[in-house]
């Protein structure tokens, strides 16, 4: 199962004077280890950050979603909340999930994600909404899977056990 790290990442980046000052940013990743995440920054980043950077801190993310809209840049963390029926004893539990999305404002960010979960088949709430301090989301692609696999005479397991 993939999961979503937090990613910070320092970094030194010249300002309008032409000094140099200490960024410091945060970043989604979708990985699967701890080791993947930080590969991925290093894959990424090592293109856009001019210079030297390090990752100073990796850490398991709540976001269990991610709705990016091409038009904005800023992301919103929304707090979503909904009941379900816990098949035990027949009460109701009460649940609580992160997602984010990108939006111009918190209006925007709430109409957007309600329109996101409208095919949810039970009713849910968004008691809250903050501005993200994440930079940017690196969500997982299959296509760079496949460019790392080497070249090779690839089969199927049970193909192989046959003969």
């Amino acid at each position: 199962m993939r999961t979503w790290f937090l990613c910070k990442v320092k970094y030194a980046k010249e300002n309008e004077e032409g000094l140099l000052k200490s960024i410091s940013e945060q970043y989604l990743v979708d990985a699967v280890s701890f080791t993947e995440a930080e590969a991925i920054l290093y894959d990424r980043l090592g293109s856009q950050i001019r210079g030297d950077f390090q990752v100073t801190g990796i850490s398991k993310s709540n976001i269990v979603d991610v709705f990016f809209f091409e038009d904005a840049d800023q992301w919103y963390k929304c707090k979503i909340t909904y009941l379900i029926a816990d098949g035990d004893n027949g009460k109701e539990k009460k649940v609580t999930q992160y997602m984010i999305v990108t939006a111009e404002d918190l209006r925007q960010a709430y109409d957007r994600i309600q329109e996101s979960l409208s095919n949810m088949l039970v009713s849910f709430r968004v008691p809250d909404i903050t501005e993200s301090p994440i930079v940017e989301v690196f969500p997982f692609e299959k296509d760079e899977v496949a460019e790392q696999l080497p070249p090779g005479n690839f089969r199927p397991v049970n193909s192989i056990e046959e003969e």
